[in-house]
């Protein structure tokens, strides 16, 4: 992925929205603070965005569209972008006519917020944009309308069934970190999880991996998967062990197989979205060290560190308890305990977003955040699409 060499390079975190069988459908970004004009035109003006994230639309929560010049609109691809702006807006003289032409033009529109005192709702604009941290419309109150409709910072499971049931089909935050009921692996699963663990961490002779692989049905079948999906390209299919250690190497193998633990669930559930995340933080982390002239070795714990940093919420115990049987490098555990040293930062960052303090902290500055991010979302949506 190209550098942008911006100036200034927009501290923007990109969020991913998904639907209701967990997939991702667009990556989300708020631009409703500061000036819409340079962040519009720091963060489209090169194809390295739409290009990191294809497959996937993007999201633009906006406060107003008047300010969506002729030549803003230039860099905004209607097959690309949903607009969602404050149905606040509607309240200004100019507003209505203003998302005609949009929807006119082509661009998929939605109304973030309660509609005004007085307001109606548009014609062109049939998709609705809400915060539903504290709480979700009455079931049914959206189907009526056309969509889809995106529920945002929607942080626990029950918020999520009470957003599909008021008629979201898109939704975004951290509802994916709550554990979902009878979720979680039993003892001799934890076990296996652990002991398979212990061996990515360390240099494991490839004989050790295959046993235990030969027990764990799920894993096996996503390993299978994935060494004969479009992204190796071989030409006859896999169907043992030895097989696609060969096809992956060692590696390799050892990466997949830390992000692959989390895609444990049959092959006829539905995805679970710890997969994506954690390959987000261990794309954003590697590439981090890479660019700071890190070696393999140290490119690989850092990727292993963020990959590793959602195991709690997978298998449902405390950190602390899952290093203790892996025996990690101290700084590695220290990044996972307690978010300390630069990787412990970094992963901050990963987790949380950008902020100067912490960027500080991390060694990162504003356009080797913005990169990494790019690279991390571009190598995510590439392992959802391939697991």
């Amino acid at each position: 992925m190209a550098l942008l060499d911006l100036n200034p390079v927009p501290m923007l975190r990109l969020y991913p929205v998904a639907n209701g069988r967990n997939e991702w459908v667009a990556l989300g970004m708020d631009l409703r603070a500061g000036s819409v004009s340079e962040q519009l035109a720091s963060l489209f003006g090169t194809p390295d965005l739409l290009a990191a994230i294809a497959p996937l639309d993007c999201v633009l929560l906006l406060a107003d569209p008047a300010a969506l010049t002729p030549n803003l609109l230039t860099l905004l691809p209607p097959n690309r972008v949903v607009l969602a702006f404050a149905a606040a807006a509607l309240a200004q003289e100019g507003t209505v006519q203003r998302l005609s032409n949009l929807y006119a033009s082509g661009y998929r529109l939605m109304l973030d917020g309660p509609l005004p005192a007085g307001s109606a709702r548009p014609a062109d604009v049939r998709a609705v944009s809400l915060d539903c941290r504290d709480a979700a419309p009455p079931a049914g109150s959206l189907l009526a309308l056309f969509g889809p409709h995106l529920a945002h910072h929607v942080d626990t499971r029950a918020r999520l069934d009470a957003c599909t049931r008021a008629g979201f089909t898109w939704f975004s935050g951290d509802y994916s970190l709550a554990p979902g009921p009878g979720e979680g692996q039993d003892g001799t699963s934890r076990r296996r999880i652990l002991g398979l663990l212990a061996l990515l961490a360390t240099d494991a002779d490839s004989r050790e991996l295959e046993l235990l692989l030969k027990q764990d049905p799920a894993l096996s079948y996503h390993l299978l998967k994935l060494v004969n999906s479009a992204a190796f390209a071989v030409n006859t299919t896999i169907t043992g062990y030895a097989q696609a250690i060969a096809v992956l190497g060692r590696r390799q193998l050892q990466r997949w197989l830390q992000l692959l633990l989390y895609a444990r669930a049959s092959a006829d559930g539905l995805p679970n979205l710890l997969l994506p995340l954690a390959a987000l933080r261990a794309g954003q982390l590697e590439i981090l060290c890479k660019r700071e002239g890190g070696d393999r070795d140290a490119q690989d714990l850092a990727f292993m560190t963020g990959a590793f940093s959602l195991l709690d919420r997978l298998l449902g115990m405390p950190m602390a308890e899952i290093l203790a049987d892996l025996r990690l490098p101290e700084h590695v555990s220290a990044a996972l305990l307690a978010r300390e040293g630069i990787l412990g930062q970094r992963l901050l960052l990963a987790e949380r977003g950008p902020d100067e303090t912490t960027m500080a902290r991390a060694g990162v500055g504003r356009a080797g955040w913005w990169d990494s991010q790019l690279h991390a979302h571009h190598w995510a949506i590439q392992v959802g699409r391939n697991v």
